[in-house]
Formats: structure tokens, sequence, C-alpha cells
């Protein structure tokens, strides 16, 4: 195998680890800079540079993108997939994972336990924020901060009001999140290779920060997490379009709960801690999967008129509640790919499986035949109107706002 990593620190130990960890195994690797890395696009084929010279002969790539270079990563990392190299961290993947709004919505459209977050932009909506994540004291955290940087403990409303208002006034995005008190500077990082968890440990601050990660001092040991939690540490990072991740869970009252799932986990500490040889099981992972690199299944399929992959809910209602898969769909010529049953996914389900309430169906077959399947959406209870706010915080008058002449009163549709 010849493989690249894409990185800006080759000196650095998770970069050594993966050199001599490929060298051992007998494949070639290189440490390409991902800002050196030029794309080409024309109307033939997709094309690399590297330094200004030509390159496609790597069967895969590992990237190692940084925080403050993620746009231009993820359009590397995209055309590579283009080429068909196969790489663990996808442009989607990457891109999720730095965004902490956008990994959380993902997780919780999963049903992956989290913290409670709110995302707000006024400071009037700070305090009911922060009663719907139960209540002060609370997490702030910056949608863009790494590494505990930019992650705030505020012990009561007018501190978080104060600090929110701060960033806010710097053009900083910020998150707001339930302080998982039982969990105070302590947390733990699995690291997950493929469908395996092939290393864990637990971070604990040395000092009275509630922050335990390793480059702010913390304390690292090695645990053997139970099957919940391997379980929740992969699914999570296949959410994420990640098949090499380290994921950051909170040791709650309720359970694990996914803090951050990490795109370029460090090799340091967590070898350090369980005298695994973590950079190892990556390179063998590699390895294994160059034969089948990733896809865009949707735009594959876009060229198949009348043909597409569409998501079937089975809900009340729905004529497939109690009919097997053969009778349900095969027959309209539609194809099964996975049912996602409460916290379990079934890749190519057989045809006599009974479908239940609350089954997801991912399909692959004529759109027509599915659209005939998707009950119609509920009309959602109406509400009061909307009482609008003037500059000042306060209700107008009449119940509208002079800035805004759309009337509040509007049906929403689900």
């Amino acid at each position: 195998m010849k493989l690249a990593v894409l990185s800006r620190t080759p000196r650095s130990y998770s970069m050594q680890r993966l050199r001599h960890a490929a060298l051992d195994r007998g494949h070639e690797i290189d440490i390409l800079n991902t800002l050196r890395l030029s794309i080409g696009v024309s109307g033939h084929e997709p094309s690399l540079l590297y330094r200004g010279r030509p390159i496609d002969d790597y069967d895969a790539i590992l990237p190692r993108i940084g925080a403050s270079i993620t746009f231009y990563g993820s359009a590397v990392i995209r055309q590579f997939e283009q080429l068909d190299v196969y790489t663990p961290v996808t442009a989607n993947g990457l891109a999720n994972s730095r965004d902490k709004l956008r990994s959380i919505q993902l997780l919780s459209r999963h049903s992956i336990g989290i913290p409670d977050t709110a995302f707000i932009r006024s400071r009037i909506d700070v305090r009911s924020a922060i009663d719907r994540v139960g209540g002060a004291p609370v997490i702030i955290k910056l949608l863009e901060g790494t590494q505990g940087i930019g992650v705030i403990l505020a012990p009561d409303v007018e501190v978080a009001e104060a600090v929110i208002e701060t960033l806010q006034f710097t053009k900083q995005n910020v998150l707001i999140q339930r302080f998982v008190a039982e969990s105070k500077g302590r947390d733990l990082r699995a690291f997950v290779v493929g469908d395996q968890v092939v290393a864990a440990m637990r971070r604990t601050s040395t000092t009275n920060d509630f922050r335990s990660n390793v480059h702010r001092g913390g304390r690292a040991e090695p645990i053997e997490l139970d099957p919940a939690a391997r379980k929740l540490a992969v699914r999570a990072a296949h959410i994420m379009g990640l098949q090499i991740a380290g994921v950051d869970m909170l040791e709650s009252s309720d359970g694990p709960l996914v803090m951050e799932v990490n795109s370029s986990p460090g090799f340091e500490g967590i070898e350090s801690a369980t005298k695994l040889d973590v950079a190892g099981a990556v390179i063998d992972f590699i390895a294994s999967q160059v034969d089948f690199p990733g896809l865009d299944v949707r735009e594959r399929l876009s060229t198949a008129t009348g043909y597409g992959m569409a998501e079937l809910f089975v809900g009340e209602g729905s004529e497939l509640a109690g009919r097997t898969i053969e009778t349900g769909l095969a027959d309209l010529d539609l194809r099964v790919l996975t049912l996602h049953r409460r916290d379990d996914v079934i890749p190519n389900p057989r045809l006599d499986r009974q479908l239940e309430l609350d089954d997801r169906l991912l399909c692959f077959g004529k759109l027509s035949q599915m659209r005939k399947l998707i009950p119609a959406r509920r009309r959602r209870r109406s509400r009061p109107p909307v009482q609008p706010l003037q500059d000042d915080g306060s209700m107008s008058s009449d119940g509208t706002d002079a800035l805004d002449p759309v009337s509040a009163d509007v049906d929403m549709h689900g």
C-alpha cells in the first residue's frame, strides 16, 4: 500500500508513529503538506498536484487536517475521493466533526446521548436557553474551539449572560450546554478504528479545572469500556462519516454522553496511557480497506433518471406497518439497504423481516413509488401569534414589530 498522510506537522509524535508503523509493515508512506496540494478541475477528469507535480498513485490517504484549514482540507479530501482514493476521514466527516453545532444536530437525529444543548444569537434568549438545558451552572462553548480552548463554566445566569454577550460582541458563535456535575474534571476518550474501539482512556484534571484535556495537564489512565459505551462511540464516529476518530464522552448518572467527535485524534496521550499500538491498528485498518474507496452514493445515483435513495419512516397510519419487506417494498422494485430499528442498524435486512412502527428504512428504487409510501405531513397544531419584541426587548403595544411588517400568525407545517 502507498499511503499519503495529509499533515503540516511531519515531526509530531503522531506523524512519527504512523510513519514507523507503516514502514514496519512494508508499506510506503509520504507526509504531504495539505496546503501544498492544488486542485485541478476540468471537463475531462479531476487532478491533484503536489508542489506543482501531478500525483495519482496513492492507494489511500489519512487526513490530519488542522482546524485552521478545515475548508481547504475538506476540498482536498473531496478531490482524492473523486479520484477513488480511499480515506477513512471523508470530506463530509471532517466538516461535520469541526462544526460543533452540526455534529450534535446529527448525533441527536440518531438518538445518541448528548448533554442538553441550546444555540442562540440574542441575549434576550439566554435565560430561557439556560432553563432548557437544566439551569445554571452551564458550559459555554465556542463553536470553533479545540483542545479545551473556548470552553467556559458559568456558575450562574448573570455570569453566563455577561460571557455570552461579550463573545457575541466579538462575532463568536457559542453553545450553551448542560453542566454534567458528576463528571466534573473527568471524561473518556475512545479511539475508534473501523467498527472497533482499539483503545480507551479516562482523562482527569490534576487541578480544580473542570476540563480534563491532556493538553491542559490532565492525567490519563487506561480503561476498559463496557459494551454499551463501545457501541455508542462507534456509532457516533460512523454517524459523523468517520472510520477513524477520537470520541470524547462524559460519565453521567444517565450513562455515557457524547461530548465531541474528533476527526484527527492524537496518538501520544492514548498510547502512553494504554501502552497499545494504536498507530499500528490505524495502518492495518487502512491497508484492509484500500480496495473499498468511499463513494458519494447520491452523486453516483443522480444520473439514473427516476431512481434515487430515500428514507421511509414506518409511522402511525403507514401501510407498511406489519408487512414484510418483501410484500411491502420488494414487490414495488424497492431495495432496502439498511433498516434502523431503535439503536440497531441492520444492513441488507432479510425480505421476510416484518416491519414495525418507528422503523426507518434507507431504500433505493423508483422515486415515484417511494413518494406513494410517504404519508401526508400532519399540520401542526396552531399556536397563538408570537408577540414580536421591540429593539429594547419589550413587547410592542399592538403585537407587531415595526421592523418586520410580516404577521407572526402563520400556519406552520411540519
